[in-house]
């Protein structure tokens, strides 16, 4: 029973981990999300933001400088182009800690010079984990969730 108990407590551990397996996953599985062209870029940017809105309507106010309340317009759409560029390069990043840490240290001064507040970073997390997995197939929530966390909790000032 007690090697049962140890056993299915470093299950639990490897599942909420973002070791190198999970990495790999989740950087195989963000090539089927964000590989398409531009406007299938921009159409998986505009399914994220509205989910963030959908779930935290004042996260609009947060965009009045590039017209995120028109989900629609060129400005939002460049910024969504400029946010998940800057999640595609993280990803990217997540084999490579050094390269990742110091580009995590950039986004984290961006964000906080821009008074973006932590919490928005938990609601991107839940937009993504309800949107992604309807462009990959067999979507790993663990895998995602924990790189998530790494890339959210580097940014977060």
């Amino acid at each position: 029973m007690k090697v049962l108990i140890v056993l299915m407590a470093c299950l639990a551990y490897v599942a909420a981990d973002c070791g190198p397996l999970q990495r790999l996953k989740v950087k195989h599985q963000w090539v089927q999300v964000y590989s398409g062209h531009g406007y299938e870029r921009e159409a998986f940017g505009r399914e994220v933001f509205l989910e963030m809105y959908n779930q935290a309507p004042k996260a609009k106010d947060l965009f009045t400088r590039v017209r995120g309340e028109n989900v629609f317009s060129p400005e939002f759409g460049a910024h969504m182009v400029r946010v998940l560029g800057g999640l595609d390069m993280c990803i990217a990043l997540l084999s490579d800690d050094t390269v990742l840490n110091a580009q995590l240290a950039h986004l984290s001064t961006q964000h906080k010079d821009r008074g973006i507040p932590n919490e928005y970073f938990d609601v991107m997390k839940v937009a993504l984990m309800k949107v992604v997995p309807g462009h990959v197939s067999h979507f790993d929530f663990d895998a995602w969730s924990a790189c998530y966390d790494v890339i959210a909790n580097g940014i977060k000032h």
